[in-house]
């Protein structure tokens, strides 16, 4: 299992690996079921990477980031129904937007320690909640609204691209490739200023680190890893409604980086799939599933405060033989 001191090579390696393993199983499951329910779980994984990012290297709990979950595939529909732009257009504008207006309200809420910033975005995603399901005339209130998608994306034939085994194939490469380009931004000075930021901000800004851009950034990177997760979610549904937006689904994506950890990059998504395994496997013998999951969540809250993730790379790290030391002696020739 990689290990946070990898190289490059062994991150493009494992990269390869791991898209080389989404395409077998995309095309080697044969169930219309088995496959949705996969890809509604990449899905909610790159959701759950973006909310356990902001964890990670801000330190930083959000209870609102259905926010750009929700509004992505909001402002998709909406283009998409205005015929405003090329549909390859919306999607770029919708993260690139979406990324935007999180840079300049993250300018504000990341100003605010503690539970304090948990509520605040807790506030704020409700807000958008209210409002989608109050703008009837726009965005279709409570009953939600179909996204019209043309016959053709980024030259590949609709019909084509919404295949169950195509759909996961996407949303697999999305998920790995995200994960890939985040390992190596978070490997150079970006990650090292936002980690110095988030164990002691006072002794950064005493270093000559201005604290505010770099906390600013990881929330608004965790908002374009949100966002795309709903643009995702709107192609392979065609719909959106409020309850994208709910505070609710920000405290499932949570629950998920729990279970999964932060102490590995990959942790997040780790816990989205063991969430949905639970509710697939759980929901058919037992109607209060949550009840036995939340059972399971403080477990491993008690005795894997890192999360499964965290508890994967111990158990790697006790089965590799300890490095030879230098100043050994040399055990002695025998006659």
């Amino acid at each position: 299992m990689p290990g946070p001191a990898m190289t490059s090579r062994t991150l493009s390696t494992w990269t390869l690996v791991a898209l080389a393993v989404g395409a077998v199983a995309a095309f080697a499951i044969g169930s219309g079921t088995v496959l949705s329910l996969l890809t509604q779980a990449t899905i909610y994984a790159l959701f759950a990477l973006g909310v356990g990012l902001l964890l990670r290297q801000n330190g930083m709990v959000s209870f609102g980031h259905a926010l750009y979950f929700g509004s992505a595939g909001y402002m998709v529909a909406i283009l998409m129904q205005t015929r405003a732009v090329p549909a390859e257009a919306a999607l770029v504008l919708t993260v690139g937007g979406l990324t935007l207006v999180a840079f300049v309200l993250g300018l504000l809420i990341v100003r605010v320690p503690g539970i304090a910033f948990g509520m605040l975005t807790l506030a704020v995603g409700q807000m958008a909640f209210l409002t989608a399901s109050r703008v009837r005339g726009l965005t279709g209130g409570a009953d939600g609204m179909n996204v019209e998608w043309p016959s053709t994306l980024f030259g590949v034939s609709i019909s084509v691209l919404t295949r169950p085994s195509v759909m996961l194939l996407v949303c697999w490469s999305t998920l790995v490739l995200v994960l890939f380009a985040l390992a190596l931004l978070l490997r150079g000075r970006f990650g090292s200023i936002t980690e110095a930021v988030r164990d002691n901000e006072e002794r950064a800004r005493f270093i000559g680190i201005r604290t505010l851009l770099p906390r600013t950034g990881v929330y608004a990177l965790s908002a374009a890893v949100t966002s795309t997760a709903g643009v995702l979610s709107a192609l392979n549904t065609g719909f959106v409604s409020p309850e994208s937006l709910h505070w609710s689904l920000s405290g499932v994506a949570l629950m998920m980086v729990v279970v999964g950890g932060t102490g590995a990059l990959w942790g997040p998504a780790l816990g989205a799939a063991v969430y949905f395994l639970a509710k697939d496997l759980l929901g058919d013998h037992a109607q209060h599933w949550m009840a036995i999951f939340g059972v399971a969540l403080i477990v491993v809250t008690v005795f894997a405060p890192q999360g499964l993730s965290g508890l994967l790379q111990q158990l790697a790290g006790r089965r590799r033989p300890a490095p030879a030391r230098a100043d050994a002696e040399p055990e002695p020739a025998t006659r």
